[in-house]
């Protein structure tokens, strides 16, 4: 066979074939552990033999009975079993940090950020740390950034705004989509591909909560008041409003559902303010605690257009 090549062994050999060799030594014969390790007794035969070729040594003896470690073969058996044994101690303890997180987690955030995107985000959190107790609280930006200063909530998502106080928190970027605007299809601004907010201020503007702070602004910049034809509290109320020929409405890209398209023409906003950037807020130098980390890094580990 040659001699014993440590390096060999280290670098080419796997630990499905580690696992046949032991199961050979644990059954006795090699299509037994090729049954147990649900590979061909072909298969299991190569793999051992060019272990023993790696190895330089003969590690079962073949009998008219079946297979029986040699001295060297019950010394790699040994080892062998070591190794698994640790690759489980590593198994239950990463499982820990998975199985054993606990307590509560509170994430504020708007409704207008809960609905397009973090609320699947946190139902598949909820399903890997199935421990942790999640509480949401749907309140507005401002509101939002000062729940996370003072500690009454761990993480919290926000659309960025220069009128925004964010003394107190540290800030991540998250996501970025755009405010549209929803017209009814017989609209005489409907077939446009982009209006401006001046153009809007004529019409029956139906604002939804949190974007008549965004308007008034947007108004007051042109040397105008804005007062809404309707104020709604959601998104999908206003689209229906929109969709019926009572007005029009902008909101972010995210919440016009494709329920609405068929009654509704969206053509783009053309102002700077129109592009929102979602951000991630902490509590300024305090390091998260591990379940909101581990959200964290969910959040962040996902691509900006991935459906899923």
């Amino acid at each position: 066979m040659g001699t014993f090549n440590r390096m060999h062994l280290i670098r080419q050999v796997d630990l499905l074939t580690l696992r046949l060799f032991l199961s050979a030594v644990e059954e006795k014969q090699i299509g037994l552990a090729a049954i147990r390790e649900n590979v061909s007794a072909s298969t299991a035969t190569k793999r051992i033999h060019d272990l023993e070729h790696i190895a330089g040594l003969e590690l079962l003896e073949r009998t008219p009975r079946g297979v029986v470690p040699t001295p060297a073969g019950t010394v790699l058996a040994r080892h062998v079993r070591k190794i698994f044994g640790s690759l489980e101690d590593i198994r239950s303890e990463i499982a820990a940090f998975t199985e054993g997180m606990q307590g509560d987690l509170t994430v504020a955030s708007a409704q207008s950020i809960i609905a397009p995107f973090l609320a699947r985000e946190l139902g598949e959190f909820g399903r890997q740390y199935p421990k942790v107790r999640l509480i949401v609280h749907e309140i507005e930006n401002r509101e939002i950034v000062q729940e996370v200063a003072r500690g009454e909530a761990d993480l919290g998502l926000f659309a960025a705004a220069h009128e925004l106080d964010l003394t107190g928190v540290d800030v991540t970027p998250y996501r970025r989509d755009r405010i549209v605007v929803a017209l009814p299809r017989d609209h005489r601004l409907a077939d446009r591909l982009s209006v401006t907010f001046e153009e809007l201020l004529p019409e029956n503007v139906i604002a939804v909560g949190p974007m008549v702070n965004a308007f008034r602004a947007a108004a007051r910049r042109l040397g105008r008041e804005f007062e809404p034809g309707q104020s709604v509290r959601t998104g999908g109320v206003a689209l229906s409003l929109v969709r019926a020929g009572l007005g029009v409405t902008a909101q972010p890209e995210s919440l016009v559902g494709r329920e609405f398209l068929d009654g509704i023409a969206v053509v783009e906003l053309a102002e700077p303010w129109a592009e929102r950037k979602v951000h991630l807020a902490t509590a300024a130098g305090r390091r998260p605690g591990p379940a909101c980390r581990a959200l964290m890094e969910q959040l962040l580990d996902r691509p900006a257009d991935d459906p899923s």
